[in-house]
């Protein structure tokens, strides 16, 4: 069972206080501060990807050879012409706004529950003194259907729109998977099978205007344990930024792009040639910021390691096998700390990392 957070304040309700100064808990310390994307100068941007063109050219196009150089070397992409409708995308968004806009009293009714992690609140706080995000969020396994909370999704005024989205959120991450196989060179099938069954869980993240957003964090540096994530903004509000050679860069948001990025377990089952990457998010004081996060996983009880098909002489395996379950646990028993759970399953020269 995953470790049961400490409740803490909802964020927007201490946002709607007219509050000028951020209570101490949230304030970091100054090394975890961030860069907010308004000072950052002009820095590249993480790749953008057609999918249209990748499902109607030649399977080793140039197009193709763009995915492969985004997952080996940005771990994040922006999918452009997905195919999914933008009257779909219109209502999801328009819904998860509306969620957040529900008065407290029935947005309690989504409120996780004692030893569980699903629900209206926050993640990974474990400790009183622990310092908090500025971000609320809605957390639930969506796929399969019958590992569902029945008070969640079901409960949902635009679960319709939610049932058609998380359908096209399969189809686009297994599509990227089978896309992903063959930029590798592999089986498709070595990819796909560990996913097709795979479970996908949704986050909805809520980030208020914040008086010292100079101060906090919306979301603190991390990477994602698991396999595929596909992120949808509800507003076009800038604050997620990627660590790339050692920089912070702010991605800038296209209208109705699909944010992908690699997690943990994409790194260990491609045996590292495909990276998940630290990312986080900021705020500022003036608008709120909303965004739709699916995590696409493997199997939660599967064992894992590098596909065998990327180990060889000269590239011999980069991770200790792992259950997927096993992993889950230990990634959310604690605070978030950049990728240093991942590092704890690497093997270096011949040698698993202890540490």
């Amino acid at each position: 069972m995953e470790a049961t957070p400490l409740a803490v304040p909802f964020v927007q309700v201490l946002a709607g206080e007219g509050l000028t100064r951020v209570p101490q808990r949230y304030v970091r310390p100054q090394y975890e501060r961030p860069i907010l994307s308004t000072t950052v100068p002009n820095l590249r941007q993480v790749p953008i990807i057609d999918l249209s063109k990748l499902l109607s050219k030649n399977l080793k196009g140039p197009e193709l050879e763009r995915l492969h150089h985004a997952c080996k070397e940005w771990g994040f992409f922006q999918l452009i012409n997905h195919g999914v409708s933008t009257s779909l995308l219109e209502n999801v968004k328009r819904g998860v706004r509306e969620f957040f806009n529900l008065p407290m009293e029935e947005k309690m009714k989504f409120q996780q529950r004692q030893g569980e992690t699903e629900g209206y609140g926050q993640l990974l706080v474990f400790s009183e003194d622990q310092k908090l995000e500025w971000g609320d969020m809605l957390y639930m396994l969506t796929l399969p259907p019958e590992m569902r909370k029945p008070h969640l999704l079901p409960n949902l005024p635009f679960r319709n729109d939610l049932e058609a989205y998380y359908a096209e959120m399969k189809k686009v991450s297994m599509q990227i998977l089978e896309l992903m196989a063959n930029a590798l060179s592999i089986d498709t099938k070595e990819m796909t099978e560990l996913f097709a069954a795979g479970t996908q869980k949704t986050r909805f993240n809520y980030y208020p205007p914040c008086p010292q957003p100079e101060l906090v964090m919306g979301l603190k540096p991390h990477s994602d344990a698991g396999g595929l994530a596909i992120l949808l903004q509800a507003n076009e509000v800038e604050g997620l930024q990627i660590k790339k050679d050692g920089q912070w860069i702010p991605i800038k948001p296209l209208p109705n792009a699909f944010i992908i990025n690699i997690g943990d377990m994409l790194e260990v089952i491609t045996n590292g040639i495909y990276r998940s990457i630290e990312h986080r998010a900021t705020v500022n004081s003036e608008m709120e910021r909303i965004s739709i996060a699916t995590f696409n996983n493997p199997i939660t009880e599967s064992t894992l390691g590098p596909l065998p098909s990327l180990i060889t002489p000269t590239t011999p395996a980069a991770f200790r096998t792992i259950n997927f379950a096993e992993y889950l646990r230990g990634y959310f028993s604690r605070e978030l700390r950049g990728k240093s759970y991942l590092d704890s399953i690497r093997i270096e020269n011949g040698k698993e990392n202890n540490s």
